[in-house]
């Protein structure tokens, strides 16, 4: 089994991210994560989808979402030819005198405290899925009381693979 990356070029049109999740789920193949936002260009949507599976069903997945009415285009985003980000929110009880130790782990990996009260902070981190969960670990000790993440959204390095429409 074998993690992959596509990126997906679709008309911004009502319902075209159900097709595709439908498409995944009639087929039993599954979303690893998923994201979604309307390009520079506001006709088209792009969408980041982590999957997995054995390079034959990899292949069939790929396949069988370029037949889709909606997608213009279908690529693989190769982790040595593209960058890869996920954004994290993570609400930790801290509590007056635990509040430094989260703080320096935010300074460590360059996180932000975007909300704080007298029992918690709120972090933002943005990086690699392994930037994150690195954070995670190194917070552990601590009490989560939320977590929420965006899931990967990715782009190919360079101009060379630009997709004009």
């Amino acid at each position: 089994m074998q993690k992959k990356v596509f990126q997906i070029l679709v008309d911004n049109t009502s319902g075209v991210l159900s097709r595709i999740s439908g498409l995944f789920s009639r087929r039993g193949y599954n979303i690893d994560s998923i994201t979604a936002g309307v390009t520079a260009d506001s006709r088209f949507t792009r969408i980041t989808i982590v999957t997995h599976g054995d390079d034959e069903i990899l292949d069939q997945i790929e396949k069988q979402v370029a037949k889709l009415v909606d997608v213009r285009d279908i690529k693989e985003l190769k982790r040595d030819d593209s960058i890869y980000r996920e954004l994290a929110l993570v609400k930790v009880r801290t509590g007056e005198d635990r509040r430094q130790g989260v703080m320096e782990a935010v300074d460590i990996y360059r996180a932000k405290i975007v909300d704080s009260d007298r029992e918690c902070l709120t972090v933002e981190i943005t990086g690699t899925q392994s930037k994150i969960e690195a954070f995670l670990s190194l917070i552990s000790n601590y009490e989560i009381l939320e977590l929420a993440r965006t899931g990967i959204a990715g782009l190919g390095r360079g101009s060379e693979n630009v997709v004009y429409l």
